[in-house]
């Protein structure tokens, strides 16, 4: 059984994405759930690390930053997946494409874009 990863949508990912991807069965949760709204991308990413998530941003210039350091200081996350600012359905849609393709353990320490 493939293994899909969980998610944790930062905070200028619509909360109509994060809806429309447990629509399809995903496990999300979002920064207003974790009350960690205005914490740096670092806190965010930080955070996702902590509870095993994958994050989905559209903020590719700095979680590129991140990842690299990240890969650098040979420290783990659990995924980074970046998306266009699109509508909320195009957006779900790529997300819900990647995601089928690949399990968590693919994703982990990857920089993707969807």
């Amino acid at each position: 059984m493939t293994t899909f990863t969980a998610l944790y949508t930062d905070e200028d990912m619509s909360a109509l994405v994060a809806r429309l991807l447990r629509s399809r069965g995903l496990n999300v949760t979002t920064v207003s759930e974790q009350a960690t709204l205005g914490k740096t991308d670092s806190e965010q990413l930080e955070l996702a690390t902590f509870i095993g998530r994958c994050i989905l941003t559209h903020n590719r210039v700095d979680f590129e930053r991140l990842h690299l350091q990240y890969m650098e200081e040979d420290k783990q996350h659990f995924g980074i997946i970046v998306v266009p600012q699109k509508n909320a359905y195009e957006v779900a849609q790529r997300i819900g494409i990647l995601l089928s393709a690949l399990t968590a353990e693919e994703i982990k320490n990857q920089l993707l874009y969807a």
